[in-house]
């Protein structure tokens, strides 16, 4: 929170969105609603059943690999751009 209200300040911005997982937060959810309304913010916060994070994507993404059969050993070194065979 401090380092969000310190970016407001210095850049005169008054309109403030969180999205992805971290707006799952119900603590924070509730710190940026009190700060909005101390600062005279308009906060935008999706709602909860729109705060998913990329677990669901790479979940899925491993489901259709291993439908498709694409596995690969422990010894495999991570790197994002590689194309299975």
């Amino acid at each position: 929170m401090d380092k969000l209200k310190k970016a407001a300040l210095q850049t005169g911005i008054h309109t403030i969105a969180v999205a992805g997982g971290v707006s799952a937060n119900s603590g924070l959810r509730e710190a940026l609603l009190k700060e909005a309304e101390k600062h005279k913010w308009k906060m935008y916060i999706p709602p909860f059943k729109y705060t998913t994070d990329n677990a669901a994507m790479i979940s899925i993404t491993g489901y259709f690999k291993y439908l498709k059969g694409e596995f690969t050993t422990q010894a495999a070194v991570p790197y994002s751009r590689v194309t299975l065979k």
